[in-house]
């Protein structure tokens, strides 16, 4: 109780903050500036910049003409009207904010279109060839997801957005182990091991964010989220074997603006997030300062401590500073924390599954011995008895300095930065009221610098590309030691035959081990990608990438605890569940890789291209125990070669009319020396272990469309089907129903790859009515949905009969106001 009456007070303070922030706000009063743009019909014409002359404030049109911005500026104030096909752009006078300015537009005779309603489509630019271009012109796979979407569907971190991106998978019990996967590729699918690296760069604001904890974050201020799909190692610093998550954030502005966002929901879910930006020296300098904060309450009730658990509360901040000391250059300086402490993340008991083990071994007699039975055996009941504390303090944070200058006809970009991650769990590892694994504190301490220097923009009329160079180094280890300790029955789950000894009373009760570790590693890569028109409408675009990796690991496991005793035969018992361990080893890499892109733009509204690419992932190492041969480490599996991905892609984008869009993309990625996650029976091996399978293959189609129906009514659809398979996997660890059988592995050659669904979509649209009053406010009605599917997929690295999830459906749906200006409620 005091903890919770804590919590509450802290989140007291924290919305008091926001708050203050919010209506200090409202005291630095600006200039209003609205109206309506229409053609000579009188029709509106959305998409058009409304900008005041002498200052960056602005807006853009919505669907039904009309803009509001506040500016710096006293009136009279000079406003410029931007030009759009079919219009021309004009200046006029703007008097006062008791002025509602309708402006007319003049029509260019030689190219109005025949219906100005339908003339603009809601369009984005995007970032992914470091420059902003249109997603429909670029010969890569990518979706965009606008700021306004993720904030409406209420998509506040990563594991919601993929159901608005049905191709993204991403797999937590909890922010260290995590996957995130595009195509079913990036990541092993299990439990993480510290000594690989992602397949799926994950970037905020140009900045790599190295551990998979990052994707545990609350979004803060996100202006655009964009996926990726496919190797993209010639554009981005880190090698992105599988895609990248490119997420843009809003810049301060030199006009002063602020936020307020409140959500409520069940379970005691209240999130609040508010940002404040502003001027602090006009035209040159400007911040940005946002908050975030989520909690809810626990939705599995433990009926030992009677206590609800796997609760959110997150806490999250963020600053920045923009300055422009000329019109050419933008220096960007960052900082963010996050702290998260929830109580989770158990699991409720799902199933038992027969083995091949002796009948003494099997589930059910373990527990009929032990006198012991389940809370439930029904994991829609959401009930556990664990008798470890849960804790999941989960920490992240750095900072950045990102300079953009404009040196001839494109930008050279540095993006410097640090990042910290703390990770310190305590788990109840055998998920029972049973004193089994009864304390399991994997902590890790993990710090990285990177650098990217990059110069993008046009060469000549027809050139135009890329060229950078990216480090990173990475300090990972154990913090200071990680541990893991047996209880009193753990006797009954370890013993491998029916010999009295392992009843010795006190043998294993309070027998762990304690593990120091460390991995050092730097990667460094140099990167080129460069569009050529060589006639009109075919562009070619190469691209070269050549990596250095190195990665140097100290593991030291000492046991401890226990029956202190000479007898050999007792001994003997103990070293079968926890050994002593110890290796060190370095391993370096180079490699050369690139692509290859042809493109044909045979209109504004049909282009094509295809691509052949090739990539590496970086050698992993392994840092959480190593299965043993006669008690010795196998050394030989201490590393893991780097994987060779080679990927063939060919895409359809087109717009069928100007409010429209279709596309469709066909893939394939062959991959040499997959990575991927084992597990072993040796509880030694604490978190499974890294090896290669020999060839892996994904293949498949995406298609996704886009269709605005009027400017009252809009709908999307994304759908895909995806086949990974195992080309060749000879030792492959056995699938969870053959274990105990008398060999180690099997040959899994063809089966499933995890983690893959064969289908996958999603389904959306909006409906809106017109310009509406509500509350006093200027605004619209709007109702919308989104669905999300996915057939059937393995969670398990060998495909298994029992470790299969089925396919489900997700729906989202909502109802609200959204204010011109003002308060929107939904």
């Amino acid at each position: 109780m005091n903890l919770y009456l804590h919590r509450r007070k802290t989140f007291k303070i924290f919305f008091f903050l926001i708050f203050f922030v919010f209506f200090l706000s409202k005291a630095f009063a600006q200039t209003p500036v609205s109206g309506k743009v229409l053609d000579q019909n009188g029709k509106p014409v959305p998409g058009v910049a409304v900008i005041t002359k002498d200052s960056s404030a602005g807006a853009t049109t919505a669907e039904d003409g009309s803009f509001y911005f506040e500016s710096e500026a006293t009136p009279p104030i000079t406003i410029i009207i931007g030009s759009v096909p079919g219009f021309d752009g004009q200046e006029i006078v703007y008097t006062g904010p008791e002025t509602n300015l309708n402006i007319t537009l003049k029509s260019n005779a030689a190219t109005v279109p025949p219906d100005t309603t339908a003339a603009v489509t809601d369009e984005v630019n995007v970032t992914a060839r470091r420059r902003k271009e249109n997603p429909q012109e670029i010969p890569i796979a990518v979706s965009v997801v606008s700021g306004n979407a993720v904030t409406e569907s209420g998509a506040f971190n990563v594991n919601r957005v993929k159901e608005l991106v049905p191709t993204v998978q991403l797999y937590s019990s909890n922010p260290r182990n995590t996957t995130l996967n595009i195509r079913g590729m990036g990541s092993t699918f299990g439990l993480t091991n510290d000594g690989i690296d992602p397949g799926v760069g994950f970037y905020i604001d140009g900045v790599y964010y190295a551990r998979p904890a990052a994707t545990a974050l609350d979004f803060i201020d996100v202006e655009q989220i964009e996926v990726l799909r496919g190797p993209q190692g010639t554009l981005f610093g880190k090698n992105t074997t599988a895609g990248a998550f490119n997420i843009t954030t809003r810049k301060p502005s030199f006009k002063f603006g602020s936020n307020l966002e409140v959500s409520y929901g069940n379970y005691g879910f209240i999130q609040a997030k508010s940002s404040i930006t502003g001027p602090l020296i006009k035209d040159k300098l400007a911040v940005r300062v946002s908050f975030s904060g989520t909690q809810r309450d626990g939705n599995i009730y433990n009926v030992a401590t009677l206590q609800y658990v796997n609760d959110i509360n997150n806490i999250g901040g963020r600053a920045q500073l923009l300055f422009t000391p000329t019109s050419k250059i933008n220096i960007l300086l960052i900082g963010d924390v996050t702290r998260q402490r929830p109580n989770g993340y158990a699991q409720v008991f799902a199933g038992v599954v027969p083995t091949q083990r002796a009948a003494y071994r099997q589930f059910e007699a373990i527990i009929d011995t032990l006198g012991y039975e389940l809370p439930s055996r029904n994991p829609f009941d959401r009930k556990i008895d664990h008798n470890t504390t849960w804790k999941s303090n989960n920490d992240l944070g750095g900072v950045s300095l990102n300079i953009d200058a404009k040196i001839g006809s494109g930008t050279l970009t540095s993006t410097s930065a640090w990042r910290y991650w703390l990770w310190d769990p305590s788990n109840d590892r055998d998920f029972t009221g049973l004193e089994v694994l009864r304390r399991s504190e994997g902590t890790s301490k993990h710090q990285n610098w990177s650098q990217e220097i990059r110069y993008a923009g046009k060469i000549s009329e027809r050139f135009s590309g890329v060229i950078g160079v990216f480090a990173i180094g990475q300090d990972l280890q154990s913090n200071p030691v990680q541990i893991e300790e047996s209880g009193s029955a753990q006797w009954a789950f370890s013993r491998n035959s029916l010999s009295a000894n392992w009843k010795t009373p006190g043998l294993l009760d309070g027998y762990g081990i304690k593990t120091t570790n460390r991995i050092q590693s730097l990667s460094a890569a140099a990167f080129a990608n460069v569009d050529w028109e060589i006639i009109k409408k075919l562009h070619i675009q190469p691209g070269i990438r050549y990596n250095y990796d190195v990665k140097e690991v100290s593991y030291d496991r000492q046991t401890y605890g226990g029956l202190q005793t000479n007898n050999p035969a007792l001994i003997a018992i103990k070293n079968s569940v926890y050994s002593n361990q110890s290796y060190a080893t370095k391993k370096d890499n180079t490699n050369l890789s690139g692509q290859l892109t042809v493109a044909y733009k045979a209109s504004k509204r049909f282009n094509t291209y295809a691509t052949y690419s090739t990539n590496y992932k970086p050698i992993g190492v392994n840092i959480a125990g190593l299965p043993t041969n006669a008690g010795a480490p196998m050394l030989e599996l201490a590393t893991v070669k780097p994987e060779y991905v080679q990927h063939f892609e060919v895409g359809v984008k087109t717009k069928p009319s100007s409010r429209s869009t279709v596309n469709v993309t066909f893939f394939n990625t062959d991959i040499k020396d997959y990575q991927t996650q084992v597990q072993s029976a040796e509880l030694g091996v604490n978190r499974g272990y890294l090896a290669n399978a020999e060839r892996a293959r994904v293949y498949g189609f995406e298609l996704d469309a886009n269709i605005r129906l009027s400017n009252y009514f809009a709908f999307y659809g994304a759908g895909a089907y995806i086949d990974g398979r195992y080309v060749k996997f000879t030792n492959a660890p056995l699938p969870l129903e053959e274990t105990g059988a008398s060999v180690s592995f099997k040959d899994i050659s063809g089966g499933k790859l995890p983690g893959i669904s064969d289908w996958s979509g999603s389904v959306g649209g909006e409906a809106t009515t017109g310009e509406k009053k509500f509350l006093a406010q200027q605004g619209k009605f709007f109702i919308a949905f989104d669905t999300y599917y996915r057939s059937k997929f393995s969670s398990s690295p060998s495909p298994s009969k029992y470790l299969n999830v089925g396919g489900y459906a997700l729906l989202n749906s909502r109802i609200g106001f959204r204010a011109t200006d003002g308060v929107s409620i939904t």
